[in-house]
Formats: structure tokens, sequence, C-alpha cells
């Protein structure tokens, strides 16, 4: 393998690029499914999103599991499994006739396959590819969503049109297998299966291991053996909890509830699927180059960011209830999708930088735990809050606070305390 090309990370980026393309965007397509669902079927709003929020519910619970099953089995185990759990999710989505059938289809099975699929089971093993380009390597691979967005949403909501949702979730359940299954096969755990080094460095075992040591700043935290038991006894573990889970409710809550509510207000039902899929279009440029940007300045600087892009969708979504204008559409796509989708290139890097070590895939499996838990409530309490007053307004200030409040926390985490990024060594 040593002779090869290209390093073989890049390989492994390729691959996670379209496994996320695919993967993340049949589970947004809810959003697509969640009006035809509401008109068929008459169920509460708050009952019908809650689906979405089950299925991350048992996502949740099953993080600890998959970071333990990736650490012993490896990455095609674990997406393999996701590919087909959430194949049926979808298949049997078109057999639905009561809300615990919802619940148990595209609520808990695509839910517990979009884990396995999206980016808690990529955050767990593209970290060890990389070192010094580990922020513009995970946001590489992160930026397939965007592409996969302005492909697969449209053409979802294309056969929603034509043929109903059921004919959808037929489409979605046969693409994520025909495409994902045999793609994936190429997947490996770490460099050293492959006698590489990651960043495809050429050095021997030891120098490579001196050179991955030279952005340290802590070595005393360095030094430990970090288990689940000893992170959960630190204050940073406790502060990556408190951004990831603040940070995932305003996420989710948006992403949920945009579609529906920019029909609401006066927008057409295909400028809102547009908006629902640009916005992961949008965050291509930012995805790639905030990750960038990371590996130069630090992962929390860039978490701001992207707190402050959900922050300012947020505003222009409150906004538009008054004066539903395309320039104020046009800045909650951007601040969502160029600004704030710059998370995903450092949700991952953040507690890898902090907690790395032969026990990081269970660590960040339960922290992946805490946040999916945040992204379940951002669309329950969202339609809750929409149930009882009749407007999302109460719900959108809810989130913005969220915002304010993830990117202080992770500020108190540190990362840039234990160890420094390429651009700061």
């Amino acid at each position: 393998m040593q002779h090869l090309p290209l390093f073989y990370g890049w390989v492994i980026v390729a691959v996670a690029f379209v496994t996320m393309g695919v993967g993340v965007n049949a589970r947004t397509a809810f959003s697509l499914l969640f009006a035809p669902i509401l008109d068929e079927f008459g169920w509460d709003r708050g009952v019908t999103a809650g689906a979405f929020s089950f299925g991350f519910l048992v996502s949740a619970v099953l993080s600890p599991f998959i970071g333990r099953l990736m650490e012993r089995r490896g990455p095609r185990v674990v997406i393999e499994a996701g590919v087909g759990v959430m194949t049926a999710g979808f298949l049997l989505a078109t057999l639905v006739r009561q809300p615990w059938h919802l619940y148990a289809t595209l609520g808990m099975l695509v839910g517990a396959g979009g884990n396995c699929l999206g980016y808690t089971a990529h955050a767990l093993f593209l970290p060890n590819w990389f070192v010094r380009r580990r922020g513009l390597a995970m946001s590489l691979a992160f930026s397939g969503v965007g592409v996969g967005s302005i492909i697969v949403l449209p053409w979802l909501q294309t056969i929603i049109a034509s043929d109903g949702w059921r004919a959808a979730c037929w489409a979605a359940g046969l693409l994520v297998l025909a495409l994902l299954a045999p793609l994936n096969l190429l997947l490996r755990w770490k460099p050293e299966e492959l006698g590489l080094e990651p960043d495809g460095d050429r050095s021997s075992h030891d120098v490579a291991v001196a050179s991955r040591r030279m952005n340290v700043v802590d070595p005393d935290w360095v030094a430990v053996d970090w288990t689940l038991a000893r992170a959960l006894r630190t204050p940073r573990f406790w502060w990556i909890v408190v951004g990831y889970v603040t940070g995932m409710f305003a996420w989710y809550a948006v992403q949920v509830h945009q579609t529906k509510y920019l029909v609401e207000i006066g927008f057409g039902v295909s400028d809102a699927a547009w908006a629902l899929g640009f916005v992961s279009f949008a965050a291509i440029p930012g995805q790639i180059g905030f990750g960038h940007l990371s590996d130069r300045i630090g992962r929390e600087w860039i978490w701001t960011v992207g707190c402050a892009g959900f922050a300012v969708c947020y505003l222009a979504l409150l906004l538009m209830a008054h004066a539903p204008t395309p320039t104020l559409l046009y800045l909650m796509v951007a601040s969502q999708g160029v600004l704030g989708y710059s998370l995903t290139s450092v949700i991952g890097a953040i507690p890898a930088e902090i907690f790395e070590g032969r026990h990081y895939g269970t660590i960040f499996g339960t922290l992946m735990l805490a946040a999916i838990a945040g992204g379940a409530a951002g669309p329950w309490v969202t339609g809750l809050l929409h149930d009882g007053t009749g407007s999302y307004t109460r719900a959108f200030w809810i989130a913005i606070g969220c915002c304010a409040l993830s990117a202080m926390a992770i500020w108190l985490a540190a990362p840039r305390e234990v160890r420094a990024v390429a651009g700061r060594v």
C-alpha cells in the first residue's frame, strides 16, 4: 500500500463523502415527507414530528454501543449494518397506517441506520487517518451532505409530487442499499492496517509518533489513558455535552420544521423544498473552508461561527413571519448553510483533541448520545410549542439562546489547551 500514488486516507474520505451524501439526506428527507403524511392522516404536528425525534432518541441510546462496536469490528461492520437497517425502515414505511408504525419505521429504523451512516460513525474513524489535516479531511467528507442535498432531496420531492410519499420511501431505501452496500467494503479502521501512517507520512513509526506529539500543549493530560469513566469525571467532558446538546437542538429544530413554516408564511412548496436542499449545498464551501481554517486557528472559533450562523438563521425566520421576502430567505439559507453547518467540520475533532486514545470510540459515542438527544429534543419541543401557542416564535427564541450557550460551552471545554492545531504549532 505504501506505493499507491494516492494516500488511502483520501479514498476513505471519498467513500465517506458519498455515504453521507446519500445517508444523511435520506434521513433529512423526513422534512419533505412530513407535510404529505400530515395531509393524509391528519395527526397532530407534535405527534408526527415526534417520530423524527424518536429516531434520534433511539440513535442516541445506540451511540455508545456503536462506538464500542467500531473499536472492535471497524467501520465496515457498523456502516453496512446501518445500510441494512435504514433500507428496512424506508421499505417498511410504505405500510404505515398508525402513528406507532411511523415511529417504528421512519423514526426508529431510519434514525438508527442514519446514526451508522452519518456524522457519529464517520467522526469515530476519520480522525485516525489524519492529524495535521484533520479538520480539512473531515470537512471534505462531511461536505458530501451538501452535494447530496441538491441531488437526493429534489429527486425525492419530485417523486412525492408525482407518485406520493410512499414511492419516495421505496426510492430512498433502494438507493441506500444499491449504492452504499458495495461502496463501504473499501473502508478500513486505521492506516496502520495497511502499513501506513496518518496524513500519508512516509517516515518510520517512531518518527511519525514523535511528529504527532509536537502539537501537545498539556502533556500530563495527554499521558492519561482516557477511559469513559475517567472522562466522565472531568469538567471538559460535560462542557462538550452542553455544547453538543444545545448546538444540535438548534440545528435539528430548524431542519425539521422549516419547510412547513415557510409554506405557512407564504412561500410555495417548491421554494420551501429548494431552501431545505440548498442549505446543505450552501454548506459545501463553508464546511471545507472553515474545516481547513480550524486547522489554522482552532476548533473553538469555528464552533462559534457555526452557532452564530444558526442564530442569524432563526432571526431571519422570525423576521420572515412579518416580511416573507426572497432576501430574508436567502439570508436564512446562507447563514444556516455556509456558517451553521461548519459545526460538522469540528464536531469530531473537538473530542479527538481532548480524549484521543484507545477508548476514544466509547467516549465519543457517549458524547453523541447527548448530542443526538439534543437533536431529538429540538423538533419535538418546537412542535409542542407550536401546538400549544399556534406559533414558532417562542421556540425560535429558545433556539437562539441555545446557540449562545453552545458556543460558550466549547470555549470552556478548551481543546486548544490540550493539543494545538497545526497552524498553532
